[in-house]
């Protein structure tokens, strides 16, 4: 855990300083002007989370993951068999470089922490407290357990400009691109047409509703999804029996949409195209709601939660300028609290590298 512990508080330093030094940037005239994030800073900011994630040799699938890339042959004979062609062919093709699934696990994650950093840097409007809450939520962590669900997680959420744009053949291509890693993903395209629509409209307020009804019937619903999808890879969910989700996470994913709910005519005032992510992010919390349930729910959240990294960066601007410094610190103190409660005290979380130990 000192390794992530560390990299929580490094990658912290270095967003908030790339931020810092941009906002006083100075014009032509000797004027300010508020400018992007400091291109070299948030370029360690990626480095270091890629390392971290590149050079670990646990965490959750990890084994599993090495212990594949290293005894399976994977040939063109045999990729298009695979349940997720787009990883096997991956695979096939850093396998002609070296049997060392270290390769795997540093190109995975330097694909998967570029997208994200690529996109918060463009729309986020505090860098540094949306990659503090990625590491602090758990985000991270998860990235480096559910490798193909989350690059292929990675590949959406850079897309998220052709959804905010409405280029709806061009995030087309791209979810099926990303669904050869994950076939999960196909999801995204209903859900294209769900969110490009005013937040908290009648239809908010009936997935909700929609969401407690399957919760308090929970049994019944499993019963007919199960049975729909028996058939497909992802059938022997059935039995898949590790509990719900906790719900300090519901809580946790919960408040950005409830400050974003109080302040949605704010919101909507500083970035008219906030609906989108809101709408994103509310489908993530439906989701973690049906999840208490079933834990096997939770990964479709997977899709949805990084539009809160976005969310929450605009929150600290829907209160009064001058309780804006005590939200932004109580949110960092918050978020302290819950790495600690979640990665220590629940999950006992224990980062091992042969490259990386502190």
């Amino acid at each position: 855990m000192n390794v992530l512990w560390a990299l929580l508080f490094i990658v912290f330093i270095f967003s908030f300083l790339s931020r810092y030094i941009a906002l006083f940037n100075v014009g032509p005239g000797g004027t300010s002007q508020h400018s992007k994030p400091n291109k070299l800073l948030i370029f360690l900011v990626l480095c270091s989370l890629v390392l971290v994630s590149g050079l670990r040799n646990n965490i959750g699938d990890t084994y599993f993951y090495m212990h594949e890339y290293e005894t399976q042959s994977f040939t063109w004979n045999n990729v298009m068999e695979k349940k997720d062609p787009g990883f096997a062919i991956l695979q096939m093709l850093l396998k002609n470089v070296t049997d060392d699934p270290q390769l795997l696990l540093l190109v995975t994650a330097l694909v998967t922490n570029l997208l994200i950093v690529l996109t918060l840097y463009k729309y986020t409007k505090m860098i540094e407290l949306s990659i503090f809450v990625f590491i602090a939520s758990g985000m991270f962590v998860v990235s480096m357990n559910g490798i193909r669900q989350y690059l292929a997680a990675s590949i959406i959420f850079w897309a998220t400009k052709y959804l905010v744009e409405g280029k709806f053949k061009h995030y087309f291509f791209l979810v099926l691109f990303s669904s050869t890693f994950h076939e999960s993903a196909l999801i995204l395209i209903p859900i294209y047409f769900i969110v490009r629509r005013e937040a908290w409209t009648k239809v908010t307020y009936l997935l909700l509703f929609v969401s407690i009804c399957i919760v308090l019937g929970f049994n019944q619903f499993s019963q007919i999804l199960f049975t729909a999808i028996e058939d497909t890879q992802y059938g022997g969910y059935k039995n898949f029996a590790e509990g719900g989700a906790n719900i300090m996470r519901v809580l946790v994913d919960s408040i950005p949409i409830l400050v974003a709910y109080f302040g949605r005519h704010k919101l909507r005032s500083i970035w008219p195209k906030s609906d989108i992510i809101v709408n994103m992010s509310i489908i993530g919390l439906l989701f973690m709601i049906i999840a208490t349930q079933n834990w096997i729910f939770a990964r479709f959240n997977i899709y949805f939660s990084l539009y809160n990294l976005i969310l929450i960066s605009y929150i600290i601007y829907l209160f009064k300028e001058n309780n804006r410094r005590f939200v932004y610190y109580g949110l960092l103190v918050c978020y302290v609290m819950y790495f600690y409660y979640e990665q220590v005290i629940s999950l006992n979380l224990d980062y091992n590298s042969e490259f990386l130990q502190l």
